[in-house]
């Protein structure tokens, strides 16, 4: 019985040191600025437009998303639904979500 004790106790201990890939990466992308801005430009250079979405609503998620479409003058459903995998916002409200979250979108000759 005290075996059982013990690994229960070595498991709860376990699951507090885990975290999930999610948390940390918003956890990370909250605390380093130049790390969301990073983690954007690589997501731009994947083809698929839903890679960037999920980016920037990662980093949204970072920043908070009542703080971002208040800041962005969007409704917070409208935000989510715009960042979701089949969401296809319009320019402006791209350019709304980068300045609310103090970034801002760059071109650069390749």
């Amino acid at each position: 019985m005290a075996r059982v004790r013990e690994s229960q106790k070595a498991r709860s201990a376990r699951k507090e040191l885990t975290v999930s890939h999610r948390e940390r990466l918003v956890a990370e992308l909250r605390s380093d600025p130049k790390l969301a801005a990073e983690y954007l430009n690589a997501a731009a250079d994947d083809s698929d437009s839903r890679v960037y979405l999920a980016a920037l609503r990662t980093v949204a998620e970072a920043t908070g998303m009542a703080k971002v479409a208040k800041a962005a003058g969007v409704p917070r459903e409208s935000l989510y639904r715009a960042l979701s995998s089949g969401g296809n916002p319009r320019f402006s409200t791209l350019h709304a979500i980068l300045k609310a979250t103090g970034l801002k979108m760059a071109v650069e000759r390749v």
